[in-house]
């Protein structure tokens, strides 16, 4: 009796031991030169729960906030199970955008990945990334924006908007959506669901929605209505594409140069990677760029000073044509001038993708740091562009701050579409885009915003700003 309480207490005694050796180990992970502060958090969970918190849209998310102050530009962490490192200095960003391929690679969740698919532009590397990338600029290179892309945008949103004053009030985030929808997937596929059966629009959001929520694939659930959406929007895709390559018939789409890319013998593109690269495009259609096109008649609406500007900007474009209701070209796209300043601003402030993941493959050392092989890194846009040693009140929307300066799509304190190789390769697109929208938003309809800065809730991953509302009617002048 007394021998077995004995080795109740050696292997109690051992027990606890090993539990706060593992404890130790977790606070304390093995690095080869020197970690970032911080702290790892609880075993296992980490600082999960802090850094999913939802907060007010306008501010640096008060995980990023607390341990800036508390630790610094960079600090460590852990986040779902993985060790993390935080960076929002821009020389430590710079630095890992220009090891990608080398000491650091993309990363995104297993959950994620499964979604918009392993073979999609987002999980290639090196040659293969920029085979697809340069796929991608026969869509929305300048020669395709000037010679084509331009119109027919001009056509679809004139359109929408139309349709949109026909109905009085309307939630915003849902009809840009449905525009940009609309848009995407004729210039991709040449898919109409006004004349279908199919249902893609329908599934395509249910994979949206689902996308960011916990990757539990139980029926009920809206992962699991995430991935159904994912299966039935691949299967309309796939069957648009099976039926094209059987009737062979062009319809001058983006998916009639993908058809002729898997049938050349010198392609390095297959009928899957293809179908996901269709998913992933109609995803940034859909998602990214409805996000930002949501919030342009709300910062407008704000700011009646940059309302006005902008529309004596657009009626001075009309005032020179010789027909005012002739399409825009590209002559006056590129003379927008405070508009392109007003984007910039728009996209500053909403920081649509406020984490950008690298996963490191090989030690790196920067600024006296080591961040060890196996660990993730996330770049923090929101950081810099809310960075009042950067931007003077850096709060406030203010297109003028902008004057005179180089509006590139990237810089080491400007990252709204991303950095490095992996700088996003439709930024210009969705300037075209917003122009567009803005031009016969100010020129052609009065409007008025319903729903405030309270609807604006950010959560980790992509930004949904729902809840606001767009009273919207036609001036005396139609497009």
């Amino acid at each position: 009796m007394i021998m077995m309480w004995f080795l109740i207490l050696c292997l109690t005694a051992l027990l606890a031991v090993g539990i706060s050796h593992w404890v130790y180990m977790w606070l304390n992970p093995k690095c080869n030169g020197k970690l970032p502060p911080g702290s790892m958090g609880f075993p296992i969970i980490g600082e999960t729960l802090q850094f999913f918190a939802p907060h007010p849209f306008h501010n640096i998310p008060p995980f990023i906030r607390n341990r800036m102050e508390k630790y610094g530009a960079v600090f460590r962490t852990s986040l779902v199970g993985k060790n993390v490192i935080v960076s929002t200095d821009p020389e430590v960003n710079t630095y890992i955008f220009q090891q990608e391929d080398r000491s650091v690679l993309l990363w995104y969740t297993e959950s994620f990945m499964k979604v918009l698919g392993k073979k999609s532009l987002l999980t290639h590397h090196g040659v293969i990334h920029k085979y697809l990338k340069n796929l991608i600029l026969h869509l929305v290179g300048p020669e395709n924006l000037k010679a084509k892309v331009m119109n027919e945008m001009d056509v679809v949103i004139c359109r929408h908007l139309h349709a949109w004053a026909r109905h009085g009030t309307l939630d915003l985030k849902e009809v840009t959506s449905n525009m940009l929808f609309d848009y995407a997937a004729k210039q991709l596929i040449s898919y109409d669901e006004s004349k279908t059966p199919l249902k893609l629009a329908e599934n395509f959001k249910a994979l949206i929605y689902g996308l960011l929520s916990f990757p539990n694939d139980i029926l009920g659930t809206p992962y699991h209505a995430c991935l159904q959406g994912r299966k039935n929007a691949t299967k309309i895709i796939t069957d648009i594409y099976n039926d094209r390559k059987a009737s062979k018939i062009h319809r001058s789409d983006f998916l009639d140069h993908l058809l002729e890319e898997v049938e050349s013998e010198k392609s390095i593109l297959n009928e899957s990677s293809a179908i996901d690269l269709v998913l992933v495009l109609l995803f940034a259609y859909h998602e990214t760029i409805s996000t930002t096109l949501t919030l342009v008649p709300k910062f407008m609406s704000d700011h009646p000073d940059v309302l006005a500007e902008l529309t004596k900007e657009h009626e001075e474009i009309l005032k020179n044509r010789d027909d005012e209701t002739s399409e825009i070209t590209w002559q006056e796209y590129k003379s927008m001038t405070f508009t392109h300043m007003f984007i910039n601003e728009t996209v500053r402030l909403a920081n649509i993708v406020p984490g950008i993941f690298r996963k490191v493959v090989k030690d790196v050392e920067v600024k006296g740091y080591t961040i060890p092989e196996g660990w993730l890194v996330i770049v923090v846009p929101s950081a810099l562009h809310l960075n009042s040693d950067v931007y003077t009140d850096p709060h406030t929307f203010n297109p003028w701050r902008w004057e005179g300066k180089e509006l590139h799509a990237g810089s080491k304190t400007f990252m709204a579409f991303g950095g490095g190789v992996r700088l996003c390769v439709g930024a210009d697109f969705a300037k075209l885009q917003m122009a567009i929208f803005i031009h016969y938003l100010v020129t052609k309809y009065r409007w008025k915003i319903n729903g405030g800065d309270e609807k604006m809730i950010r959560k980790p991953g992509l930004v949904f700003p729902n809840g606001l509302r767009i009273e919207i009617s036609e001036k005396d002048m139609k497009c």
